[in-house]
């Protein structure tokens, strides 16, 4: 695909109403209604606290392609990418035109409405609802399935988000987007449906490598039936795992949610061009697998009162929602020397002693907005245009 064409459709069919990480029912029932007649719009369930779980179904061709967003409510980057794409596809193009005449097309915008309301990735009941999948003890975890069973779908997309934590690989490189083909039984065997979900990969990779090369994982692959892609990969249905993760600065996950909407996009033009048959799956076992690597900030070489030598002090943001806004908290994670680790910033103290804001040592555990090094304050607090 035309990658200026694609960051043209982005440009022109970003949904501008939705930003930043605080996503929930509210600010997409305004963007449902405003989709046109060839959307067909349905309440197909309802959450824990009564909150309305709704599907959004495009197309009309036999190629079935069934995806869902935030099944963990704190993961909002892909919901974004998914209005972006439904923007993208309620005008022509020689994308959308291609993709509709070949594929039907039903989404979960938000599975989860009452973790997205309260920014966690657990549900009103603190269940985690992608390890719900045999027990199905959840309303919403019953929607999801009910929603499948009706459908009957050829592929599945099931859309998350990641931390900060991870690289691509052993290497100083963000995990920015990743993908897993889920496993479907213990030996994590390399079905014919397993083959067609990393052959889709392949092809969203390759877009993905000539505007952020070495930065896409694939997820750990270990199967669990309990997860959501496990169990329908065991249904012999390609399944995909989506997974946004982090690009330099870009906390509010802008730059990340255009990626993710290139992959969406990607994808389903090369579902509907072609008859996927998994011969071509061999590039997706060259694309390194994640390891937890980073933090977000790692000051290096301080000196911290009663410890002997240098250490290292890693940073980690803590996501919370106050007043309706995701603050980024920082809190010392781990004080070592030195520490085998990347950071998405490094400030070099240079043997100095680092104090928090009352002038105390770091402490592990604590949050801290800002520090001083030799008496210079520095702000460890994210700011926002």
């Amino acid at each position: 695909m035309c990658l200026d064409l694609l960051n043209s459709l982005f440009i022109t069919h970003k949904e501008t109403h939705l930003y930043h990480r605080y996503i929930y029912t509210k600010d997409i029932e305004p963007l449902l209604v405003k989709l046109g007649s060839n959307f067909k719009i349905d309440v197909i369930g309802k959450s824990v606290n009564d909150e309305n779980i709704y599907s959004v179904t495009i197309g009309s061709g036999k190629k079935k392609v069934f995806m869902w967003s935030q099944m963990h409510g704190n993961e909002s980057t892909t919901t974004k990418a998914v209005f972006d794409l439904l923007n993208t596809l309620s005008v022509e193009n020689i994308y959308s035109d291609a993709i509709l005449k070949a594929c039907t097309i039903r989404i979960i915008p938000i599975l989860n409405p009452d973790g997205a309301k309260a920014y966690t990735r657990l549900n009103a009941n603190e269940i985690d609802l992608n390890r719900d999948a045999q027990d199905l003890s959840q309303p919403e975890s019953r929607v999801l399935r009910e929603c499948f069973n009706d459908f009957k779908p050829d592929f599945c997309f099931n859309l998350h988000g990641q931390r900060t934590i991870f690289s691509a690989g052993k290497s100083n490189h963000p995990a920015t987007v990743s993908f897993l083909a889920p496993a479907q039984d213990e030996a994590c065997s390399i079905t014919p449906n397993r083959k067609k979900a990393m052959e889709i990969i392949s092809v969203m990779n390759a877009n993905l490598q000539d505007q952020i090369p070495n930065m896409v994982g694939i997820y750990d692959d270990a199967f669990n039936l309990n997860c959501v892609g496990d169990t329908f990969q065991s249904f012999n249905i390609p399944t995909i795992l989506f997974e946004a993760g982090h690009y330099h600065n870009d906390y509010e996950r802008e730059k990340v949610r255009a990626y993710v909407f290139q992959s969406l996009l990607v994808s389903l033009n090369y579902i509907a061009q072609n008859e996927v048959s998994g011969d071509f799956y061999k590039e997706y076992l060259k694309i390194p697998q994640n390891e937890k690597l980073f933090f977000d900030i790692i000051i290096r070489n301080a000196k911290i009162e009663a410890q002997e030598e240098l250490v290292d002090v890693a940073i980690q943001y803590q996501e919370q929602l106050i007043n309706d806004k995701i603050e980024f908290i920082p809190k010392v994670e781990n004080i070592i020397a030195p520490l085998q680790f990347f950071a998405h910033k490094e400030i070099n103290a240079k043997g100095e002693t680092v104090l928090n804001s009352e002038y105390k040592p770091l402490v592990i555990g604590s949050e801290i907005d800002f520090i001083y090094i030799n008496d210079i304050k520095l702000s460890l607090k994210l700011t926002f245009s």
